[in-house]
């Protein structure tokens, strides 16, 4: 199939247009590079330069590629900064995807497959959380994903397009193969800055709290290798060409660990010590959060392969071992 992954320069991008290309996909990558790096991307997918708020250069992609599906990765995603900032999320995240929707209606495009989050959800009101869960967003960014999953209904059901949103949890690790090794800038979630620690390139990592009710009272997240996410992509396409109604799933492991198990997990793999400093919860941080990735194993016959906590944090330990190199 000849598939455009919008956003496949960035961290989870590359991933997926590898898995893609792995299972014999024609990849088509369009990037804006603003977080996506040139150094992950493949020889034998092709590559346009181009930004989803330019309306002009997305059509003129689209109408040079036509694409059977498209991966839609391309959006903001700090959470925190969302809040701050909610128009620059509404403008980048809403106004660029019903950029890509109306060229994909425009062009024919039969699939979409969507990078959706967990944030969609909110707190958790039990525990593991299922597609069922309310979704009630507590930042701006969870809201954004959220609507833009509304939008796919509507053109699902207006102009026929089939889609699949995937719900992730906390993506980590790096390409087992050791492929892709281009760091995520700017970093905002734990597992990158405590690499950053370890290599050196920042002093200290902030834990937000430790009087939660979990063991060492720090917060538990369910985490995913992006080598599982990637697989999780190519079987949702897979699942829609075969006939699928358009659908939603999560993609977690139900298993969870917290912040110091990370933290110490890491000084284990890397052999440095990492300055951890308690500071105040932040608002709206829950103590567990963890997936029922039940529906992806019965509906996808998906599950993680990859994702105990050994691997996620030596295959990406391998790409930040650069840092201390250089």
């Amino acid at each position: 199939m000849k598939i455009a992954v919008i956003g496949g320069a960035g961290y989870i991008g590359s991933h997926v247009a590898r898995e893609l290309l792995d299972f014999g996909h024609e990849v088509f990558v369009y990037d804006n590079l603003s977080s996506g790096l040139r150094q992950n991307l493949f020889a034998e997918a092709s590559f346009a330069h181009g930004d989803i708020l330019d309306v002009q250069k997305l059509d003129d992609f689209f109408e040079s590629v036509k694409p059977e599906g498209i991966v839609h990765l391309a959006a903001l995603k700090a959470a925190g900064e969302s809040m701050l900032l909610p128009e620059k999320y509404s403008v980048h995240n809403i106004t660029g995807s019903l950029n890509i929707l109306n060229a994909a209606s425009k062009h024919g495009v039969k699939y979409i497959v969507f990078s959706s989050s967990a944030a969609v959800y909110g707190s958790p009101k039990y525990l593991p959380m299922d597609e069922k869960h309310p979704t009630e967003p507590e930042n701006y960014y969870g809201y954004t994903k959220l609507a833009i999953e509304q939008y796919l209904e509507w053109y699902g059901k207006l102009k026929g397009i089939k889609y699949a949103a995937l719900r992730y949890f906390n993506a980590a690790g790096y390409d087992i193969k050791g492929r892709i090794s281009g760091l995520e800038q700017n970093p905002a979630n734990l597992i990158p800055i405590v690499m950053e620690a370890a290599a050196g390139k920042r002093a200290f990592v902030s834990v937000f709290g430790n009087d939660y009710e979990t063991e060492d009272g720090t917060g538990v997240r369910d985490y995913i290798h992006v080598n599982d996410l990637a697989r999780g992509h190519r079987m949702a396409f897979d699942k829609l060409q075969n006939g699928a109604e358009s659908f939603v799933v999560n993609l977690g492991v139900n298993s969870g660990n917290s912040v110091l198990e990370v933290i110490k997990a890491t000084e284990r793999i890397s052999g440095k010590k990492i300055d951890c400093r308690i500071t105040g919860r932040r608002a709206g941080d829950a103590a567990v959060v963890l997936a029922n990735p039940a529906l992806a194993k019965e509906f996808l016959g998906w599950q993680a392969e990859c994702s105990d906590l050994d691997t996620l944090l030596s295959t990406t330990w391998k790409v930040y071992l650069e840092l201390i190199r250089k």
